[in-house]
């Protein structure tokens, strides 16, 4: 299991030195949430203070587009060093305009789908993506508890992944900790979004840690 931790959870007036205390402590991925107050109902920060902060670290950064219109902004997120691009299949934009401006600029591409949403949404869309990022809370707000009867979603996606011989990364992102991380692992997860799970704890090494031994 990776483990990414959610940058929602960090201390904002200390992001560069949050980045670089979530590298020191084992994290595979560094997982930025942008959102737009339109998509989603909260505002977080755009390309420039990402460019700024990706410095800190040279772990893989894995942004969450929760915007409205993603296309409109995927150079901007490019130039500002994303690694992995994730964005809503509930957008305004066009799907395959949007998955193909991110792989032509050599960035790995991949979908997300709400609560609501059916997986089968992305289904269409599975052999142009890097990774499917099934929400396990509502999209918005961090410190949200976890959703268990997204767990369906994952399986049914690992089904039709391996159905079609689709090496397609699998992320949950929402209410992840020690309690629940073994049944998202069960059900196909390979990503895991943790916050408050990492943030929060007194040992973020040890806490990482932990979460990937529940899985090993």
């Amino acid at each position: 299991m990776l483990i990414a931790p959610s940058l929602l959870s960090c201390d904002f007036s200390r992001f560069g030195e949050e980045i670089k205390r979530m590298d020191k402590a084992g994290a595979d991925y560094m997982h930025l949430d942008v959102m737009d107050g339109h998509f989603v109902p909260n505002i977080t920060f755009g390309a420039p203070v990402m460019k700024y902060v990706r410095s800190f670290s040279d772990k893989t950064f894995d942004v969450h587009l929760m915007i409205s219109e993603p296309l409109r902004y995927i150079d901007d997120f490019c130039d500002a060093g994303a690694d992995v691009i994730t964005f809503h299949v509930e957008c305004d934009s066009d799907i395959n305009a949007t998955l193909d401006k991110i792989k032509s600029r050599g960035v790995k591409s991949g979908l997300v789908v709400k609560p609501k949403t059916p997986v089968e949404s992305v289904f269409p869309y599975l052999d142009k993506v890097d990774m499917i990022l099934i929400m396990t809370v509502e999209p918005g707000f961090g410190g949200q508890s976890f959703m268990a009867d997204m767990l369906p979603k994952v399986s049914a996606l690992r089904a039709e992944l391996s159905r079609r011989g689709l090496d397609v990364l699998i992320e949950a992102d929402g209410g992840i900790g020690a309690g629940n991380i073994k049944a998202c692992a069960d059900a196909g997860v390979d990503v895991a979004v943790a916050g408050t799970a990492v943030f929060k704890a007194d040992d973020p090494a040890a806490a990482i840690a932990q979460l990937k031994d529940i899985c090993a």
